[in-house]
């Protein structure tokens, strides 16, 4: 049997990716020797699931990301350059991975090097390790791309792709390493020579096709029975009262009027509105005035079963976090993502191409399209038609059991 360490920032999106935390599991099931390394905030999560977990001082992720500074006061193109570096920032600011990559080697000399590393898309101490310690590196939850075309980027893409190219060269002649997981072009990305497992189909990528590596290998995923009985306030609801998710995750959850308008949207539309608010700290003011806005009879949670209570939703509105799209998704969901940030655009734009759902931006919330949204999809069989069999697509490409057995051949 191999032993694997699994790595990801201490976000419980970042432990999810569609199927990131139950490839572990899997893996842990067909007799390997798993570990899960950390910050510790993903400590309980992690060990609720039955997964050993180790505490590391440092991932190397900036998170909480600094506050945001008065955009009003720069230039668009000022301003636009500084939302670049800040996602720069977010998965490679040099001191922070560096940190993370010496934590990760003091866990090697205490316990042993790992047959491989199971990492996070965006954890760059993670692509450092795995070439310092000479084993492999698997991606789980993104594709691996060939190199952009420097014509097809921006001005300032071009001014933070020198910028991100020489971070690397310096983390990587501070270790004596090449940078063998990392792309070479022009916009630089962890690349594992081996294996990216994604938890979507081929047809999701179809636009990017042409610029997928055939390491990458696309394990879909299904939507399981929930575990023990579904929670009381769900059995309370009338039977056929048709419900409607409202979330933003675990990350962006201070949009407060996201959460009223998405659920007074839902409530138009005939159902009752179920909105998650994380656990990200709101106050009793905040809330209260959120309590206010939200249409009669709608359910504010914290958290919900998704296991129980999606397969009695009609719709997701949400921000289009890669695992609540794939959520909604393997349940035959339509939805409308609102993305606020990083690769959610890129699923909001795969779900209006899937035509299982839309894709609107903030604008278009203000402008009440949210409502409109709704409605539609709901009057259109056809969306509904293509989700269901996007779910069936999904299904048969094994989920995370095929993950684990696509991981456990890159050592075996």
């Amino acid at each position: 049997m191999a032993s694997f360490w699994f790595v990801s920032a201490p976000l419980y999106s970042h432990s999810d990716w569609g199927g990131f935390l139950k490839t572990a599991q899997a893996l842990g099931e067909r007799g390997h020797d798993i570990l899960w390394l950390s910050e510790a905030p993903l400590a309980g999560a992690i060990t609720r699931q039955g997964i050993p977990f180790a505490s590391m001082r440092q991932s190397g992720w900036l998170w909480p990301p600094p506050p945001p500074p008065d955009v009003k006061a720069m230039t668009p193109q000022d301003a636009v350059a500084l939302r670049y570096k800040r996602a720069l920032d977010t998965w490679l600011s040099e001191d922070l991975v560096a940190d993370a990559v010496e934590a990760m080697l003091d866990l090697e000399d205490e316990i042993g090097a790992p047959d491989a590393i199971v990492s996070d898309p965006f954890l760059s101490a993670s692509a450092l390790v795995a070439e310092i310690l000479d084993i492999p590196l698997i991606i789980c939850g993104w594709p691996a791309q060939m190199s952009l075309d420097e014509r097809s980027l921006f001005p300032v893409q071009r001014d933070l792709s020198s910028d991100s190219q020489r971070r690397i060269q310096r983390l990587c002649d501070r270790f004596g390493i090449a940078g063998s997981n990392f792309s070479k072009g022009v916009a630089p990305a962890i690349v594992s020579e081996r294996l990216h497992v994604v938890y979507f189909t081929p047809g999701w990528y179809q636009a990017e096709l042409p610029t997928l590596l055939p390491q990458t290998q696309f394990v879909g995923g299904a939507a399981e029975p929930g575990e023990g009985a579904p929670p009381q306030w769900l059995l309370d609801m009338p039977p056929g009262q048709p419900l409607g998710l409202v979330t933003l995750g675990t990350s962006f959850t201070g949009d407060l009027g996201f959460y009223s308008w998405a659920a007074q949207a839902v409530a138009s539309a005939g159902m009752i509105p179920i909105v998650t608010l994380g656990w990200n700290p709101i106050s009793p003011e905040k809330k209260a005035e959120l309590k206010r806005a939200l249409p009669a009879g709608t359910r504010l949670l914290n958290w919900a079963p998704y296991e129980h209570v999606l397969p009695r939703c009609r719709l997701m509105i949400h921000h289009g976090g890669m695992g609540t799209t794939h959520s909604a998704v393997i349940h035959g969901l339509p939805q409308i993502i609102v993305p606020h940030a990083a690769d959610q655009r890129i699923q909001g734009r795969r779900a209006a191409e899937a035509k299982v759902g839309l894709h609107l931006t903030a604008h278009d919330v203000m402008q009440g399209q949210l409502r409109e949204g709704a409605r539609a999809l709901l009057a259109a069989d056809w969306v509904v038609a293509n989700a269901r069999r996007l779910a069936r697509e999904m299904a048969v490409l094994g989920g995370p059991a095929r993950a684990a057995a696509l991981v456990e051949g890159v050592v075996g």
